[in-house]
């Protein structure tokens, strides 16, 4: 059986220490993206969020004609994702539309990025 025991005879009490207070100082990006990474972590709020960054802005009745499923499951998704700050809405009449808040977007573009860059390249094959 394998021990977990570390086997370093001098720790390095700078590095360590520096560690920590990188992590301290990160703490609440650590929070903001974690909780982004838990919410987008489902892979139905996960194309929602790539499709509200495609289209800016969309209903529910929208993303549930696209998602092909009803308006009531969308609802509670986009619940989730507003109740995390992930999304924002606007009211025009009787119809809620739904947006990225500019803080997430930033955060979630380099995943998007990687969404594209496969795109393209399926569509090149």
């Amino acid at each position: 059986m394998e021990s977990n025991t570390c086997i370093r005879l001098f720790a390095d009490q700078l590095q360590i220490k520096n560690c920590k207070s990188k992590l301290k100082t990160a703490q609440k990006s650590f929070a903001s993206l974690s909780n982004i990474l838990a919410l987008t972590g489902n892979e139905v709020r996960l194309k929602m969020v790539y499709l509200l960054e495609e289209e800016n802005e969309l209903c529910p009745c929208d993303l549930a004609d696209i998602l092909g499923m009803t308006i009531p499951a969308v609802s509670q998704h986009l619940r989730k994702l507003k109740d995390g700050n992930i999304v924002e809405t606007r009211k025009e009449g009787q119809t809620i539309y739904y947006t990225l808040t500019q803080e997430n977007l930033k955060i979630l573009r380099p995943f998007f990025k990687h969404i594209y860059q496969q795109t393209q390249k399926l569509e090149t094959i």
